[in-house]
């Protein structure tokens, strides 16, 4: 296994890079700009990747978008701001958020504090602490990491999503030629009662 730095922030950053992210949303729904990140903090300078992910309250709870890097080369606060604008446009789940929509909508924010290149997938991979990325050449993928918790998903068959997302058979996370990347994260989201965003 390879590693990369660990980065972590404190419940007060995860606070706000979820504020931050629903700001970008919304500029970007409702004036079409780009949210600036401002004076941030601290941990938003240290350049790591990040994910947003946008899911309605109505319903069934559609995932209306997630998008983001777990690679990053720019600061965290410009990560957020392009992950959730890329998480409402149309690139993401195939129709742009709405203006209607943004009241209805939960937030969330992984921020990646470390990745591990495994050769070992199956044996590696702990459900709930990491997402998983998908690396065959021009066929690539990633999942979020809550999302085995939330489906009850195995191990196995996190990895077989992952490798069906990217568009191989469920099987190819191990083939020899498949690089699996395992996502450390923590995750930071809006509770659905309006009350203060929660650490997962």
């Amino acid at each position: 296994m390879s590693e990369a730095q660990t980065v972590e922030v404190s419940y007060e950053d995860g606070a706000r890079a979820v504020e931050l992210a629903r700001e970008s949303v919304e500029a970007f729904v409702r004036q079409g700009q780009r949210e600036q990140p401002g004076c941030m903090r601290d941990a938003f300078y240290n350049r790591t990747g990040a994910f947003v992910r946008l899911q309605s309250t109505r319903g069934r709870g559609q995932l209306r978008g997630c998008a983001g890097a777990y690679r990053g080369s720019d600061q965290l606060g410009h990560a957020i701001v392009d992950a959730a604008i890329s998480a409402a446009s149309d690139d993401s789940c195939g129709s742009e958020v709405g203006p209607k929509e943004l009241d209805s909508l939960n937030v969330s924010v992984c921020i990646v504090s470390n990745t591990v290149l495994t050769d070992d997938p199956l044996a590696d991979l702990e459900v709930g602490t990491h997402g998983v990325a998908i690396d065959a050449g021009g066929d690539q993928s990633w999942l979020y990491p809550t999302l085995p918790v939330e489906h009850g998903w195995s191990a196995e068959q996190f990895l077989a999503r992952a490798c069906r997302k990217a568009g191989l058979a469920a099987d190819a996370w191990e083939d020899d030629d498949v690089m699996v990347t395992l996502i450390e994260g923590q995750v930071f989201r809006e509770r659905d009662d309006g009350g203060a965003v929660e650490a997962l």
